[in-house]
């Protein structure tokens, strides 16, 4: 009986690692999944809300997938700022206190909802025309490329389209243009500013909260879940899963493009990230009218995405100097 009870205990010690090799590897495609074809967030919030009228409208990106948005007019103003949205939200936000979104990052310490329409109403208050879209495969707009997302290889599209938008619609066609881009909307307005330069002709300034360059955010988000040591491995899968790589995915290098003035924040000590990626792609910014402000108190990235709508001033002072 003991022999038996020895080899017992013999095997289950053996499968012991088998078994937290299993679940090692269940999380990693799980995290490659997400982060590949992230679940789509709802538009759940309206301009109404705030007492806003707005218009539901659809354009065209530069190779021809549908995206959906909100215009937001006011009256008089001959302004106009583009708003886009970062990974894994909706141009309305992110119902992070729901499920399948609170799972994914409540560990991180952003379990909490995020509302963007608010920025549109502090915008339109000042005096602005409001675009605000989804990004394929995000919101409402059109599934492309595979459903999967590229950090700015194909939404750099969304950003050049909907330019064009504005410079094709009768109402807006003379205005002046600002960009509010934020996170993974940043990342793509960086690639298309290197990847279509010209679409940025007469573009007055660009406010982007939280950039990031997505092997950080990888290599963090494996560190919460416990398998710090798997980014190869997810690199790997990623490629797999989408044919674009960490090494292509790179806003650091496309920062180099910009050539209007840029106004970057950022949670300092985001637990999602380093302060080294944002400093570095402001570094990289290759004109004087560029501006860098720290979000300090917190570690949680869903802050910096609400920073605008409590401190909006320095943003806002952006955009004044920078449009009028």
């Amino acid at each position: 009986m003991a022999a038996v009870q020895d080899k017992a205990a013999s095997t289950q010690q053996q499968a012991a690692p088998t078994d937290q090799q299993g679940d090692a590897d269940a999380a990693l495609q799980s995290f490659v999944d997400g982060f590949a074809s992230p679940p789509r967030s709802p538009v759940l919030h309206s301009p109404s809300e705030h007492g806003l009228d707005y218009e539901d409208v659809t354009f065209l990106a530069l190779d021809g997938i549908p995206i959906e948005a909100w215009f937001i007019p006011a009256p008089g103003s001959r302004k106009v700022v583009i708003a886009n949205h970062p990974l894994g939200f909706s141009r309305s936000g992110m119902p992070t206190q729901y499920d399948p979104w609170h799972a994914a990052w409540a560990p991180s310490g952003n379990g909490f909802e995020v509302d963007l329409v608010p920025d549109y109403k502090i915008l339109h208050d000042a005096g602005y025309n409001v675009l605000a879209y989804d990004i394929r495969n995000h919101g409402l707009s059109s599934a492309a490329n595979g459903g999967v997302v590229t950090h700015g290889f194909t939404e750099g599209r969304d950003v050049v389209g909907s330019l064009n938008y504005v410079r094709t619609r009768p109402e807006t066609r003379d205005m002046i243009i600002g960009l509010f881009s934020r996170c993974m909307g940043g990342v793509s307005t960086l690639a298309a500013m290197a990847h279509y330069p010209e679409a940025f002709e007469g573009v007055r300034c660009l406010v982007s909260p939280q950039p990031i360059t997505p092997r950080y955010i990888a290599q963090r988000r494996l560190e919460v879940l416990g398998i710090s040591d798997r980014l190869d491995d997810f690199d790997l899968l990623l490629r797999l899963r989408t044919g674009i790589g960490l090494d292509r995915r790179v806003p650091q290098e496309w920062a180099k493009s910009v050539r209007i003035p840029t106004f970057l924040y950022q949670v300092h000590d985001d637990i999602l990230t380093e302060p080294e990626d944002v400093q570095a792609m402001f570094d990289n910014i290759p004109i004087a009218e560029k501006k860098l402000q720290w979000i300090e108190g917190t570690k949680a990235r869903w802050d910096g995405y609400l920073e605008f709508q409590r401190r909006p001033q320095p943003m806002l002072d952006w955009f004044a100097q920078h449009m009028s």
